[in-house]
């Protein structure tokens, strides 16, 4: 038997080396080595602004500079120049609350890496369990999206995220912000009827004011273990939470209930913490004028989701962009969690449709995000001395007729623009005669 098994798995391991060969083509783009001047295209800087017929140039994996036509770059002669006339420029977009590179196929578990056992973990690092060989992340790269903060999600504090850029070795090199925010999941005081069952009305969760009070003793424990300097026992989890207390980790909150919110931040801030965001947050307008003076940005990650009440405007998903933005909220566009989550940039064009203005929707991908992130001074828009994290674009980004990302930039890193969806394409197109056009792109 033990033979067996043993052969067994030899030949599972050179089927698997067989067929894998043309899944490890995307290979990490080496460093800058030559300073690059785009011009001629219409810039979206990331911070409201537009630049037409602009120029961006950038060198040693940062950007030197950025403006109209004709702006001073120094040592001009050293720089490649390529022409981009008719394009769009946009700054890489940045993915909040994701699972991505934690998640290769939901429905088998073991490749799921997001959650772990019990309520109460803040040390739980989402970072070492990143996958850099996720056959996903090119389809992001697609897209447009080249930095992502994958998160953990379980329990009632899941744990801590980090930023990746998308495009690296092992996790250690897409370590773009390590451990930027501890995920909290606020518990449901009532729980929704179960329709399946006959239900109708809303059945109260009978153990909410004991998880309330655990997590409220969890803050308590955190912010005195932060004023005892060096213990004698180091607390794993108390640690971890050090940083919401210094500003250098955020707090997102996880919940769509508006009291819940207002729970959640009202405990938070009692214990000093300074930065939060709420993740999610459907019934948010309903205290906007609580969120806009404590100065709670918010995720919106369902503007292709359906209305959650009858009374709803069956599109009302699509406008609370807007609505968000006309409150005075400070609003992060997001795919959440999933596959789907690709899709981010044709989710914001479908609240520009509905009255988002169009720059603040590329605002919401880029330096919103970052601001939450704690990034803002090295990504999420196209200034000098930021990284160039660069997106040329053919069409408009949010309309997924017209966009094509033709070339994208993680801190000057020319990088691969294909996977094995566009290899499958260009193989089939092959046998059966169809023109591909370049790359079967």
């Amino acid at each position: 038997m033990k033979k067996f098994h043993i052969s067994f798995l030899i030949i599972i391991a050179l089927f698997l080396g067989k067929n894998g060969t043309a899944q490890t083509r995307v290979v990490p783009a080496p460093a800058q080595d030559t300073p690059i001047l785009l011009q001629g295209a219409t810039i979206h800087t990331g911070t409201g602004d537009v630049i037409e017929n602009g120029i961006v140039a950038f060198a040693d994996g940062k950007i030197t500079a950025v403006g109209p036509a004709g702006t001073s770059v120094t040592d001009q002669g050293n720089y490649e120049v390529m022409d981009v006339s008719g394009k769009h420029i946009y700054p890489g977009l940045v993915l909040t609350s994701s699972d991505l590179g934690l998640v290769e196929v939901s429905s088998v578990r073991a490749t799921a890496d997001f959650a772990e056992q019990g309520d109460i973990n803040p040390n739980v690092r989402s970072i070492v369990a990143y996958n850099t060989d996720s056959e996903l992340i090119p389809t992001f790269r697609f897209n447009g999206i080249l930095l992502a903060q994958t998160a953990p999600r379980s329990g009632v504090i899941s744990g801590s995220s980090s930023v990746v850029q998308l495009d690296a070795w092992n996790w250690e090199d897409a370590a773009y912000h390590t451990d930027d925010a501890i995920h909290m999941g606020w518990p449901n005081k009532e729980f929704s009827p179960r329709w399946w069952m006959g239900e109708t009305n809303s059945r109260p969760n009978p153990n909410y004011d004991k998880t309330v009070s655990e997590v409220d003793q969890l803050f308590t424990d955190a912010a005195a273990y932060g004023r005892i300097g060096n213990p004698d026992i180091i607390n794993l989890k108390l640690k971890a939470m050090q940083g919401l207390f210094d500003g250098s980790k955020a707090l997102f909150i996880g919940t769509n209930d508006a009291k819940a919110i207002i729970s959640a931040v009202k405990m938070a801030r009692k214990h000093g913490v300074q930065r939060i965001v709420v993740d999610g947050g459907y019934e948010a307008l309903l205290i906007k004028d609580f969120l806009v003076e404590n100065k709670i940005p918010v995720i919106l990650s369902d503007i292709h989701g359906l209305p959650s009440y009858d009374h709803e405007d069956t599109i009302f998903p699509y406008k609370m962009a807007k609505e968000f933005s006309d409150a005075g909220i400070e609003i992060i566009i997001s795919g959440g969690a999933g596959y789907a989550a690709r899709n981010m940039p044709f989710y914001a064009g479908t609240a520009v449709a509905y009255g988002l203005d169009y720059e603040e929707a590329i605002k919401a991908m880029t330096l919103n995000p970052a601001k939450a992130l704690g990034i803002a001074d090295r990504a999420g828009s196209l200034e000098t001395g930021k990284d160039a994290m660069i997106l040329i674009v053919e069409g408009d980004l949010l309309d997924m007729r017209t966009s094509k990302v033709e070339q994208a930039y993680i801190q000057g890193r020319k990088i691969q623009m294909d996977a094995r969806q566009q290899w499958l394409y260009k193989k089939y197109s092959d046998k059966y005669g169809h023109d591909t056009g370049e790359g079967g792109r």
